[in-house]
């Protein structure tokens, strides 16, 4: 069965300019617009993402994520 597509949700978020920068390309080159893109990227999270880099990437982001906020 088809899923209506329906934006449902609204939240404000924080990104960083190379996130924003490689969200804008990714919904360029499929040619969706950034919630579009969004919402596939997560409805489909397991099945594009590679679990061994995503993990060491993730301990990354987070050990850096305080000098980001300030």
């Amino acid at each position: 069965m088809v899923k209506r597509f329906r934006l449902t949700r609204r939240f404000p978020v924080a990104m960083t300019e190379d996130g924003y920068r490689r969200l804008k390309r990714f919904a360029r080159e499929s040619a969706l617009d950034e919630g579009e893109a969004l919402s596939f990227l997560f409805e489909h999270f397991d099945s594009v993402i590679d679990e061994d880099k995503f993990s060491h990437r993730l301990r990354l982001f987070n050990a850096e994520l305080e000098a980001r906020k300030k």
